[in-house]
């Protein structure tokens, strides 16, 4: 609120800067906190279901500042932006109370036969350890370099959009706004669409691929349609791009908490999210120069070639399904509330 005087410029960059910052803790929970509360016929939806939350910020996000902040004098403009904030910072502040006072860290007992396991086999106090897992999991390398390249495209679309919609619709801003809106709003749909077929099928490899190739195809109708000069096509197909490009993110997080069982959710989220702000940061600079020296058409070819290249990466990772199988493996029965924990072992399920 303090930033808000247009001679305090930095200050709002310094602020703004550990806002992001908080991204590293924030964009992590969901597969984490789905895995500690949530049995297998269930984890996958509440991991989406998380995405969602992060996606439904980024649209409020969208829809809020035009309402509550006009033009006007300096004055008027400082008013409406400390009304803005100061009104964020209630409701985090609320929030933040409600999750310190009301929830649990863990349920008393684990949810599932997988979760158990982990308990028992966590390395979660040993961070390099971890790490040195992960290094050598040649699936999850896979997987972190496919989740980076597929997430970064989103990224730069997300960035680069006004400038590659206004090239070709002047007249388009407030199209514009709506294009960025439907990409979020579709997205959200996507994420919980998609994580509700993983619980339901559990087939995570070939999900996540077809998710994959139908962003690479958002993208190859995006890059054809956006001069055809009918800005309701790009409506249509931004939709699309959102949906399954969105759609992915709940996807990666749980693939790759199948290929590292027992390793901690919250550790291998975390480095796909590095992953994705390491290209993003770079795809987004990268084509900022190819609209700038060659064309917004190549730039989204290169962005197509990214993804192209992501979906054939895909197709080669393993699905080693360390995860199901230790729900598999066990005969362990998630205990209600009066009774105590009991397991019993009865070999392989058969699929």
């Amino acid at each position: 609120m303090i930033s808000t005087s247009p001679d305090r410029f930095w200050l709002t960059f310094l602020a703004q800067t550990i806002v992001g910052s908080s991204q590293v803790f924030i964009l992590g929970i969901p597969p984490r906190l789905a895995a500690v509360w949530f049995g297998p016929e269930q984890v996958s939806t509440a991991c989406a279901a998380g995405v969602f939350g992060n996606q439904l910020g980024i649209a409020i996000g969208f829809i809020l500042p035009p309402w509550l902040v006009h033009n006007g004098t300096v004055e008027s403009v400082t008013f409406d932006l400390n009304m803005l904030f100061l009104g964020s910072a209630v409701v985090n502040s609320l929030i933040f109370a409600a999750i310190l006072a009301f929830f649990d860290e863990q349920p008393p007992n684990p949810p599932s036969a997988a979760q158990a396991r982990a308990i028992e086999e966590s390395i979660d106090g040993n961070y390099v350890q971890s790490l040195k897992h992960l290094v050598v999991n040649p699936h999850y390398m896979l997987l972190l370099v496919t989740y980076g390249i597929n997430v970064g495209v989103f990224y730069a679309i997300s960035t680069l959009l006004s400038q590659m919609v206004l090239h070709y619709y002047p007249d388009a801003q407030e199209e514009t706004g709506t294009i960025g809106l439907l990409i979020v709003v579709s997205g959200m749909f996507g994420s919980v669409v998609c994580g509700y077929i993983l619980d339901k099928f559990h087939h995570f490899k070939l999900t996540t691929l077809a998710v994959y190739f139908f962003s690479f195809v958002g993208m190859i109708l995006f890059t054809f349609t956006i001069d055809l000069g009918k800005i309701w096509i790009i409506f249509v197909v931004s939709s699309i791009l959102g949906f399954f490009m969105t759609g992915y993110l709940p996807l990666g997080f749980e693939f790759a908490a199948e290929l590292t069982f027992p390793i901690a959710e919250g550790t291998t989220s975390g480095l796909l999210n590095a992953s994705a702000q390491i290209f993003g940061v770079s795809m987004t600079i990268g084509m900022g120069k190819i609209i700038y020296s060659m064309s917004i058409w190549w730039c989204n070819i290169m962005l197509s070639g990214f993804l192209l290249i992501g979906v054939v990466l895909t197709a080669i990772i393993k699905a080693d399904l360390k995860r199901q199988n230790a729900h598999k493996e066990s005969g362990y029965v998630v205990p209600r509330s009066d009774t105590q924990i009991t397991e019993t072992s009865c070999g392989n399920v058969p699929e």
